[in-house]
């Protein structure tokens, strides 16, 4: 899998940047990419150590839409933890 096609985006939300204190980093990701290629990703693409990657499956919401109110499923989105050994991700908001 290629780099932009394993991580899609960083996820900034507020508890995304209280987590950035302990060194850990949200990444919306590919449902199909493992732990070992968001790691590998990760530390090629950014030259840090990972010490370790948790992953999450956010399950899609059902939504109304439309003048007849047809419901629709939203696709489900991974989520991965990535706590890091050494290095610093600058695109990351303090706190």
């Amino acid at each position: 899998m290629k780099i932009n096609e394993t991580i899609i985006a960083p996820v900034l939300t507020e508890k995304a940047t209280n987590l950035v204190k302990k060194q850990v980093f949200m990444f919306l990701v590919n449902p199909k990419a493992s732990k070992s290629q968001i790691r590998e990703v990760l530390e090629n693409l950014y030259s840090v150590k990972v010490s370790s990657v948790r992953t999450m499956t956010k399950k899609g919401k059902e939504v109304k839409r439309g003048k007849r109110m047809t419901t629709k499923k939203l696709s489900d989105q991974k989520i991965a933890f990535v706590k890091l050994k050494e290095g610093k991700l600058d695109m990351f908001p303090q706190t």
